[in-house]
Formats: C-alpha cells, structure tokens, sequence
C-alpha cells in the first residue's frame, strides 16, 4: 500500500487558489492535501508545504508583505531551514520572497497590467523535490494570472543565483519584464520552490496538457525516496 505524505496547502485571508491546489494534489498517489491555517504555528507530520496564489490580504500595502508577516511563516521559515519541501505559486512565491526565504523581490508588470494568459517556458533546474521527473531544456505550457510577476534582483546576486543554479524556470517569451526570463526560482539547497506560473491548474486533462502535473508527480517521488531513505538508515 502507498503510504500517505501529508501535503500543508496555507491559506491566508484572500487566497483563492487553494481548491485547485488540493484537487492538483488529490490527482497524485501518495499524496494527501490537507489544510493549514495562516495562524498554525506547529508543523506536525506534515511532508510538504505549499503556498498557493491568490491575493493575500487584497495585496494591500505592498504584495505579499502582510502575509510575509502571518504567524504561520514562523513555521515555514523553520520548515524550510530543516530542508523539507516548500513550494510558492505566484502569490505564494510573492510570499516566500518577502519572507526572505527566496531572494529578489517580484514587481509590477512592466506594462502595469493584469495578465491571464498561457505561457511557454522551459525548465532548467531539475534537482528539486518538486521539478525531479523534469529533464532539462524541457519545454512546458502554464498559465499565470498576476499583475505583479516581473522577477527583479540586484545585478550582483542576479549573478549569485545563476552561478548557483538557482533559476528553476525561465519563459520562452518574457510577458512581465522578469530579469532574465525568470519564471521560477529556487533556494540555494534546492528545497524551496518559487513559481509564477500555476502548475495546479493544468494538472489535469480536462483542461489540455496536464504539464503541471508534473510538479506534484515529482513531489510524491521525492517523498517516497526520504521515506526509504529513512527506513534503510533505520535498519
């Protein structure tokens, strides 16, 4: 029998993507959504986090700031830092970067617009819990619905994260103004993942290619290996 990984999806005061993400999650064996709230201070068994998009707090004062500050991104942070998967779609990686637990910082589109469209984009980093089933060079089709995507960091730590192997995903033709192309970022050990685009909405047929399905695959493979992983040592 599969065992079961529970997957934390936070929910923050104007999320709203956070029934896509659970269905997204629902599809993939081994994995089990289950809710978090933004005031949950204590992680429990969980495997996995997710931080879906939406508008937390109506993007008052400045995108992501106020959730940045919720009692919850305690426990992220703390999660992070032991190494377990976190992955930000759109406004969660909007989160994640004002938190600090990814650099840069996302700014208005450059045409100062909301955009709702499919994008084309590439994968590059396949090294994390969450891109494990990707090869690179990979081609790929998402959605993104934001209005402020456009990836933006100093030249010096631009420089950083691209020596390193941080830039997980890069679109094909930039729609925002992202430096670089930057669709998708990751930390420097590659647990935390933060993406633009929304692989929750395309992890079904129903809607076309199911190219984000992907995502969740990779994470369910990557959570059975720790588990073998951890039952070998114990033996």
């Amino acid at each position: 029998m599969t065992p079961r990984h529970h997957v934390g999806i936070i929910r923050f005061p104007g999320t709203n993507c956070d029934l896509d993400t659970w269905e997204a999650i629902s599809l993939v064996p081994g994995l089990d959504p289950v809710w978090v709230s933004h005031k949950e201070k204590d992680a429990g068994d969980l495997a996995a986090i997710i931080l879906p998009g939406g508008f937390s707090y109506g993007d008052y004062f400045r995108t992501g700031a106020i959730a940045a500050r919720s009692p919850v991104m305690d426990l992220v942070g703390d999660f992070a830092q032991k190494g377990h998967p976190v992955l930000g779609i759109c406004n969660g990686f909007q989160i994640l970067a004002e938190a600090g637990i990814l650099p840069g910082t996302l700014l208005p589109n450059s045409e100062r617009t909301f955009l709702c469209q499919e994008e084309s984009l590439v994968i590059e980093n396949c090294r994390t819990p969450f891109t494990a089933l990707f090869n690179p060079g990979t081609p790929l089709t998402l959605p993104i619905a934001h209005q402020e995507g456009r990836f933006f960091i100093d030249p010096d730590r631009l420089q950083e994260i691209e020596k390193k192997g941080q830039v997980l995903l890069r679109y094909l033709k930039n729609p925002n103004g992202s430096l670089r192309e930057i669709a998708g970022l990751t930390n420097v050990t590659g647990n935390v993942v933060g993406l633009m685009p929304h692989p929750e909405r395309r992890a079904s047929s129903l809607f076309g290619r199911p190219d984000g399905l992907l995502f969740f695959q990779s994470l369910a493979l990557y959570l059975e290996r720790q588990s073998l992983r951890t039952l070998s040592e114990a033996h």
